[in-house]
């Protein structure tokens, strides 16, 4: 099986999702006690930052030093969960995609599922040296002045003294340690689904190639038509599926993109300052991916019915004519994915968080 290999490699390294193959008792626990092990971190981080909020934060500076991290490290928390809960369904998304209809059934289909397996694998490649890039910048920074003054990276409440060089090297380790997990988390649930996203994308020109030969009499339209409608289903459960995960993960971005900037006009130049310009890139772009591919989505789904308007019309006969408008009366309605059925994944909805996040940062600029 090879639908979304990169992308499967990097959630099973994150602790999010058993590998396929592994179905003996013996791989399932020990991938089992391996999750926990990445949740107990990620949870405990998170929950540390939570009460240092609740314990000691005590003015707006305070607040956004934490935040930034808490509530990326929640929505990573948020993520691992989810994919875990729906493992069978995510494992049931994959196999469809190697089944008929999604199946590519001749080479020109083959050659159009190649062409987006190597759009998701750069794109893949693409973000997750970004992220990687990025973590490994913060923490040799990090090394090199937070490690050498015995102050940790990130805020957060600690219940025991770390003021022996022995207590401070295990809690420095476990923020460091807990921050790979969560960024390794993360790439691999974004990846996943924008690669689910680009998939439906590419059943769309297969679907158009399909009709293209009905004009030639090699397929038959009924196929395409149930064809179409699988690619209306499909879109759904992975709506379905990642609803809860895209929903959590706007109001984190809002809120780091919004603390981010209060942070930069609050602080100097300095190498702190360059890594929060980066940990601010990185969350842009982690929620623009979810509108750009939500964006490509639809505008390729609207896309069909011009297509299917261009075609050789006079040279089929009616009863393939009144199929074709069936489809495009369909393709008239979008697929649009949206977050807790609400908030719709494209290019508007990534401008209007931006905005709301300069609103929410213009609040804290005046209440400090």
């Amino acid at each position: 099986m090879h639908v979304l290999k990169l992308t499967r490699t990097i959630v099973t390294i994150a602790g999010c999702f058993r590998p396929l193959s592994w179905t003996s008792s013996f791989k399932r626990t020990i991938y089992n006690i391996y999750r926990l092990y990445i949740i107990s971190m990620l949870y405990t981080f998170s929950l540390s930052q939570f009460m240092d909020i609740v314990l000691n934060v005590k003015n707006p500076d305070d607040f956004t030093d934490n935040l930034n991290m808490m509530m990326t490290s929640s929505a990573a928390s948020c993520k691992i969960f989810i994919i875990w809960l729906n493992y069978k369904n995510i494992t049931a998304l994959i196999n469809y995609l190697i089944e008929e209809p999604f199946k590519p059934l001749d080479l020109g289909e083959i050659k159009i599922r190649r062409q987006y397996d190597k759009i998701i694998r750069n794109n893949t490649l693409r973000y997750t040296s970004l992220i990687g890039t990025t973590c490994l910048f913060i923490s040799l920074v990090s090394l090199f002045t937070d490690f050498r003054h015995r102050k940790l990276t990130y805020r957060e409440w600690v219940p025991y003294n770390y003021s022996s060089y022995m207590t401070y090297s295990l809690t420095y380790a476990q923020q460091m340690i807990s921050t790979m997990h969560c960024a390794c988390v993360n790439v691999g649930c974004d990846t996943l689904l924008c690669g689910f996203l680009m998939h439906i994308c590419c059943q769309i020109e297969i679907l158009e190639y399909r009709l293209k030969k009905v004009l030639n009499n090699q397929f038959t339209l009924g196929y395409c038509v149930r064809h179409h409608n699988r690619i209306f289903e499909y879109a759904q459960m992975v709506n379905m599926r990642f609803t809860k995960i895209v929903g959590f993960q706007f109001i984190a971005s809002t809120m780091v993109i919004c603390s981010n900037l209060y942070q930069l006009t609050k602080s100097t130049l300095s190498a702190n300052h360059v890594t929060l310009i980066m940990y601010t890139s990185c969350m842009l772009t982690q929620i623009f991916i979810y509108c750009w591919f939500g964006n490509k989505v639809r505008s390729k789904s609207l896309q069909l019915m011009e297509n299917i308007f261009q075609m050789e019309w006079p040279i089929v006969n009616n009863t393939i004519k009144k199929g074709f408008i069936i489809i495009m009366k369909r393709a008239m309605v979008p697929i649009e994915i949206s977050t807790i059925y609400i908030l719709t994944i494209n290019l508007d909805s990534f401008v209007a968080l931006l905005k709301t996040s300069y609103s929410v940062y213009n609040l804290l600029v005046r209440v400090q």
